[in-house]
């Protein structure tokens, strides 16, 4: 298996790890953290909240992996884009991420202290505002920007790039409506839905072969070793 085949494996297993860690944090949590009761539901079984908050933080780790693991792809092509990818959808969503599962391990902690409906209000807020509005801002950019990369250069196939195209610019609708208080959320279904489809087209067919500049010189048969033939001889 070349090193690309293998990157394309890694970060299909890596989009569906993410994906199932968040899927299952809700889960696990939903019911403790809905309701206005939610501290003395958190105080009444605190591990499922610590066991969300492992979860979301599993998922947060291997989808900041994601571009790690394309950055030696990437780069062959558009340096800037690979890079940018690297930013907003490995470091910035990671923050976002890790500040999600303070927000829990902050409400157990509070949900022990006699008193503290206002602390724990203020992170719950805080979290919601994370989570609906600033957070998809980076997961938005890292993705147009992986995107347009992939299309550009046929990477995978270009109907997956558009789907993909079509559905950020659809996801950045939902915290734009929550910020004037809509509900929006289902107009991330569609990139979501991608991002599986996708994860799975690279682990059975990984990524397409587009020579570089860098890749034709590489091998060309100067560089191999191999003497030049010149043309018309």
């Amino acid at each position: 298996m070349s090193t690309d085949r293998r990157a394309a494996v890694w970060i299909g297993v890596l989009y569906i790890v993410g994906t199932v860690g968040m899927v299952l944090s809700v889960v696990v949590t939903d019911a403790v953290l809905s309701g206005p009761a939610y501290l003395a539901q958190i105080a009444a079984d605190p591990n499922r909240v610590a066991i969300g908050a492992l979860l979301l933080l599993t998922a947060g780790l291997a989808l900041a992996l994601v571009p790690v693991v394309f950055w030696p792809i990437g780069k062959r092509y558009s340096e800037t884009l690979a890079i940018g990818y690297v930013v907003f959808r490995g470091a910035l969503e990671a923050v976002v991420y890790i500040a999600g599962v303070l927000c829990w391990l902050l409400l157990i902690a509070l949900s022990k202290q006699p008193g503290a409906g206002a602390a724990a209000e203020f992170v719950r807020t805080t979290e919601t505002v994370i989570w609906d509005q600033v957070g998809v801002f980076p997961f938005v950019l890292g993705a147009l920007m992986f995107y347009v990369l992939l299309y550009q250069h046929r990477l995978v196939p270009r109907w997956l790039s558009v789907w993909a195209l079509v559905g950020a610019a659809l996801y950045v609708v939902s915290p734009l409506g929550s910020m004037f208080g809509h509900s929006l959320g289902f107009f991330m279904a569609p990139l979501a839905l991608q991002e599986m489809v996708m994860a799975v087209w690279l682990i059975a067919r990984g990524f397409n072969t587009v020579p570089t500049p860098r890749r034709e010189l590489e091998t060309s048969p100067s560089r191999a070793g191999l003497p030049a033939i010149a043309a018309g001889s």
